[in-house]
This record gives structure tokens, C-alpha cells and sequence, in this order.
């Protein structure tokens, strides 16, 4: 982090908010964006954004690090807007849960030789602001995905601003990254999501449900537009992921229909070796 001494950050949510509070706090001047006014007043009030940007973006000139932290349909846009503004940058990065199309889109504005996706393992299912927080990166993991022209340096400034904030860095490309990641994190959110759906049809309060309950449906919580725009991005592997999902859903209907006992425990049985490996 000695090579960073500013950074601007597109988007002051809950990775974006957390991102400037951790920066901030480590001396790095901290300029700031968010479309919603009352996020950018409140980050400049608490004094970890020392500027706020205006719409334009043309602030993110010079800055040392530029991180797009908004919803995944949202940061490409980002990223078309500010290509003319980071050529001194040392390294751009998203940190969105997609990354083939953003990667790939880099490469086309010709930025990838300074362009590392990123995709931080942690987080909530609030938004905005208020529910970011400091040292929320310490001991997460997150997936780099450089653009094939990116250059040793920035690959290295990439994993090293991480790991300066507590993380492991792993890297992989954004292909490998996509499909890795319909399985790890975007399925549980929707199987989550239609439980909740199942739930709600029948009538059940979210306050009825018990402890297991409410692990299983808490992913649900999350942003409708944030989730909508990462199912189109990575629909296909999504897609996958859930017909293997649907395969295992039959397999205990089945079992349940033909009252197979020991079919049932069987299931349970590997679920239950899997989750004690």
C-alpha cells in the first residue's frame, strides 16, 4: 500500500462505504461518489471521504486507485465513463460478484494493462452507507481476475492492497471466477430466494421460522436490483447450478413418495459427510 497515497470510490455502500473507513484510516485521501446524496453527505460528514466527486467523475483523475463498488449492470457503465480518467491510475478494479463482462470490457477500452477484477468474499444483506464498517475485509477471501493484458505490477499492487487490508488474495480468471461462483454463492441466494417464495405462498411469517430457518432464508434479504443484475450476468452458470439443485430437490420428492426410509437417511447422510469434511 506505500504506492497508494489517493483512491476515489464509485458507489459508498456496504464495499464500497467500507473500503473508504479502511483507507481513510490508513492515511490514503479518500475522494468519494455515490448517486444517492445522503450516502455521500454522511461519508464526507463522518470524514472518511475528504472529497466528493460530482456526477461528471472527471475527479477520479489522478488518483492512485480507482474502485467502481456498485451493482454489477451498474459498473460497466461506471467504467466507460471514467476510461478517459484513469490513464495515471496504478490500478483499477471493480469489486462486483461477475466478472467475465467487466474484465473483457476493460480490455476494450483498452485499460486492461491497469485493470484487476475483484470480487471481496464478505459482506451483509444491508445496503448503503450506514451498514458499512471497518475491517470488514479482515480475513476474507477475494478472487482477483486480471484482464490478460494487465501487467506483472499491477497484478502484484492488486494482491498487495488486499492483503493490506487483512484479505487473502486469490487469483484466477474471470471465466474460472463466474463459474466458481454460481455454485459458492449465487445458487444458496436462490434457493434462498425460493424458499422464502415457497414460505410466503403458505402463509409463514419470517418471525415463525426458528433458528435453522432463518439461516436457510437470510440470503433472501439481499437487494432485488443487485441480485437481478447478477443472475442476467451470469445466467448460464446460474442456470447449472440449479438444475442440479432441481435434481436433488426430486430426489427427496421421490424419496418421500415412495416412503423410502432408507433412501431419505441416505440423502440426509451425505449432506451431513459433506458438511463435516
Amino acid at each position: 500500500m506505500n504506492d497508494i497515497e489517493s483512491a476515489a470510490i464509485i458507489g459508498l455502500g456496504l464495499i464500497g462505504g467500507s473500503l473508504a473507513r479502511d483507507l481513510s484510516q490508513r492515511g490514503i485521501c479518500v475522494r468519494g461518489y455515490d448517486a444517492d446524496r445522503s450516502h455521500l453527505d454522511a461519508a464526507v460528514r463522518d470524514g472518511f471521504v475528504r472529497e466528493a466527486l460530482d456526477d461528471e467523475l472527471t475527479g477520479v483523475r489522478g488518483a492512485d486507485l480507482v474502485v467502481i463498488a456498485v451493482p454489477v449492470d451498474a459498473a460497466m457503465h461506471i467504467l466507460e465513463r471514467i476510461a478517459p480518467f484513469v490513464a495515471q491510475a496504478r490500478l483499477v478494479t471493480d469489486v462486483g460478484s461477475t466478472k467475465t463482462g467487466i474484465v473483457a470490457l476493460a480490455s476494450r477500452l483498452g485499460i486492461g494493462n491497469r485493470f484487476v477484477g475483484s470480487h471481496p468474499m464478505t459482506g451483509d444483506h444491508r445496503s448503503g452507507w450506514g451498514a458499512s464498517r471497518s475491517e470488514m475485509f479482515s480475513q476474507a477471501r477475494v478472487y482477483v481476475c486480471p484482464t490478460p493484458e494487465a501487467t506483472p505490477d499491477t497484478v502484484n499492487l492488486a494482491k498487495e492492497f488486499w492483503s493490506s487490508l487483512g484479505a487473502s488474495a486469490l487469483p484466477m480468471t474471470a471465466v474460472e471466477h463466474d463459474r466458481k461462483l454460481a455454485w459458492t454463492s449465487h445458487l444458496p441466494h436462490m434457493v434462498s430466494t425460493a424458499v422464502v417464495l415457497a414460505l410466503a405462498d403458505a402463509g409463514v411469517r419470517h418471525d415463525e421460522l426458528g433458528p435453522g430457518g432463518r439461516d436457510v432464508t437470510r440470503l433472501a434479504g439481499g437487494s432485488p436490483d443487485v441480485w437481478t443484475a447478477i443472475a442476467r450476468d451470469n445466467a448460464g452458470a446460474i442456470d447449472a447450478a440449479l438444475a442440479s439443485a432441481e435434481r436433488e430437490i426430486a430426489l427427496l420428492r421421490g424419496a418421500l413418495s415412495r416412503s423410502d426410509i432408507a433412501a431419505l437417511r441416505e440423502r440426509f447422510a451425505s449432506a451431513r459427510a459433506w458438511f463435516d469434511v
